[in-house]
């Protein structure tokens, strides 16, 4: 239940939300519902000095909505593509994902006011969106995430238009035809949120990390592979944009003038950050051009770090082939299988960190 000051200031930041994450839609801006709610409802709770709870039903919800639009990528991936991408795709998982967890252990190690969770969730390039839903679960500081997360998406999103200006495209490039919009029906928007309210428990169930995000997704590929040709789990879109405006309100919710401050003092080591995996995945590509006889253009987009909608607009609009689509998701799934896992991925990699020490 919702006290009165709660409810009103809800009435007040749900359509200041959504008039703020339109106007940064129509400006572009990478992550713009999310960064609205943020925005918003940070504004309310620091001017209030209170904070404002998200209900946990409907923000589980949302998760679920999150995992579907998670698992709607991989449904698409071609089978005769995966076996020959497999290999490359977890060469540059494993890069992107050693810098992560590296960066997020001596982070936390460096700042005391932040967990070894919240650092490695922090640094992990990738999922952006999923990030601080999976942070709830696993006990990290959902807001740092978040914050750290939007920081190197926003920074990825706007570097990548301009970098790939000066690559030269494939020789035989031509932009992909726009797939044709499949239209909404009622029994389909039932089944979206079925899954998105029954993933969670099922999820639980069967003692599934992260429950709320990674059994929505695996039902959805399940699910859609079974579909009759012309029917998608997509979303309608208003499930998508209250979806992300949860996140951005669980995490604006929740700021405070403390937390500003803790980022603040993190900012320099969150911004080095970026630009060491930036930098790296660029390197990396270097190896993919004669791995995959691709142009460096594609694999330059392969390996991105995080900003997959902006990849996949470049790539449409430049002609590159389905490398590009498969490395991204292929390290997307690593991703999210590390930090589903995270309390036993810590337990492993610190356990073997002080037993070298000790050696």
């Amino acid at each position: 239940m919702l006290s009165g000051s709660s409810a009103l200031r809800w009435v007040l930041v749900a359509p200041g939300s959504l008039a703020l994450g339109a106007v940064l839609t129509h400006f572009e801006v990478p992550a713009s519902w999310i960064l609205g709610a943020i925005l918003v409802s940070g504004a309310m709770a620091l001017s209030t000095g209170t904070e404002l709870p998200v209900n946990q039903h409907f923000y589980r919800f949302a998760r679920g909505i999150i995992g579907i639009l998670a698992g709607l990528p991989l449904v698409g991936m071609p089978p005769r593509d995966l076996p020959g991408l497999l290999p490359p795709g977890l060469f540059v998982a494993v890069i992107t994902l050693g810098i992560g967890i590296a960066g997020g252990l001596l982070l936390a190690r460096a700042q005391k006011d932040i967990s070894e969770e919240s650092g490695i969730l922090s640094m992990l390039a990738g999922g952006a969106s999923m990030m601080p839903a999976i942070a709830s679960d696993v006990g990290a500081d959902a807001r740092y995430v978040a914050l750290a997360q939007y920081l190197r998406l926003l920074t990825v999103s706007m570097t990548l238009p301009v970098a790939a200006s000066f690559m030269a495209h494939p020789a035989d490039s031509a932009a992909a035809a726009p797939t044709a919009s499949v239209q909404d029906n009622w029994g389909m928007i039932a089944l979206v949120v079925a899954v998105a309210l029954l993933g969670d428990p099922l999820g639980r169930l069967i003692r599934l990390p992260v429950p709320s995000v990674l059994a929505p997704l695996l039902i959805t590929v399940g699910v859609s592979l079974v579909l009759p040709d012309g029917l998608s789990m997509t979303p309608p879109e208003i499930l998508q944009i209250i979806a992300f405006m949860s996140i951005g309100w669980v995490c604006g919710g929740a700021l405070s003038v403390p937390a500003l401050r803790a980022f603040a003092r993190n900012l320099p080591a969150t911004i080095g950050f970026i630009v060491v995996v930036m930098a790296a995945c660029a390197l990396t590509a270097l190896a993919l051009v004669p791995w995959l006889g691709i142009t460096y253009f594609e694999a330059y987009l392969a390996t991105s770090p995080g900003a997959l909608e902006t990849v996949l607009a470049l790539g449409a609009e430049g002609g590159a082939g389905p490398e590009v689509v498969a490395i991204q998701i292929i390290r997307l799934l690593c991703v999210l299988l590390i930090a589903a896992w995270l309390p036993q991925v810590i337990r492993l990699v610190t356990g073997k960190w002080r037993k070298g020490r000790e050696d």
